[in-house]
Order: structure tokens, then C-alpha cells, then sequence
């Protein structure tokens, strides 16, 4: 059974910086994907970035160049570096996993608070 827990959220000040983790567990396909995504009040769900099996990435335009996704070898950790944060970044971010990079995403963590202040 996959098991995908995000930690690392909490507080910040604007232009400051957090980095997020997710402990990803029993999956048993190869070539996974694995994507952060984001939800503030009131608001879409949206995709912030994605790292395919050859560290190949992808990023949102709205935090490109200010964030950075990268796992480790074993791709048993995802890790989401966040720097210059806005007050707009402030969401619930959840790490999730699929089998492919063009199919539907199976596995969602439950989230990790992050909070900008002005």
C-alpha cells in the first residue's frame, strides 16, 4: 500500500524560505511521477511541480525560478525547496504520485500547512 506524508510546512515571513518532504512508501511500479500540488481557501487545487524517474522537471510559472523539486536516489523522499515565498504561496501543499507522467495521479498525502506573511 503507498504511503506518501508531507512534512515540513509552518510559518514564514515574506521572502523567506521553508522546504517541505514527503516520505514516500510501498510503491511498486518504476517509472513513477511524483508532483506537488497546492490548495488555498476557496481555491483550485494547482500543480506547482513535477519530477519524473530521470529527474526530469516541471514547475508552475508562478514559482519558477523561486522553487525547486528534487528526490533522492531511491525515491523515497520528494523534497520541495521554497525561496522567496509570497504571501500567495500560502496553501495546503500535498505530494502525490502516479504511474506514469501522463496518467491520473493515485496517491495523495494529506498536506502540510504553509502560511506567508506580509
Amino acid at each position: 500500500q503507498v504511503h506518501l506524508v508531507e512534512s515540513g510546512g509552518g510559518s514564514a515571513q515574506a521572502g523567506g524560505s521553508l522546504r517541505l518532504s514527503c516520505a514516500v512508501s510501498g510503491v511498486t511500479y518504476s517509472d513513477y511521477c511524483m508532483s506537488w500540488f497546492r490548495q488555498a481557501p476557496g481555491k483550485a487545487r494547482e500543480g506547482v511541480a513535477n519530477i519524473d524517474v530521470r529527474g526530469i522537471t516541471g514547475y508552475a510559472d508562478s514559482v519558477k525560478g523561486r522553487f525547486t523539486i528534487s528526490q533522492d536516489n531511491a525515491r523515497t523522499t520528494l523534497s520541495l525547496q521554497m525561496n522567496s515565498l509570497k504571501p500567495e504561496d500560502t496553501s495546503v501543499y500535498y505530494c502525490a504520485t502516479r504511474t506514469t507522467c501522463s496518467g491520473p495521479y493515485q496517491h495523495w498525502g494529506q498536506g502540510t500547512q504553509v502560511t506567508v506573511s506580509s
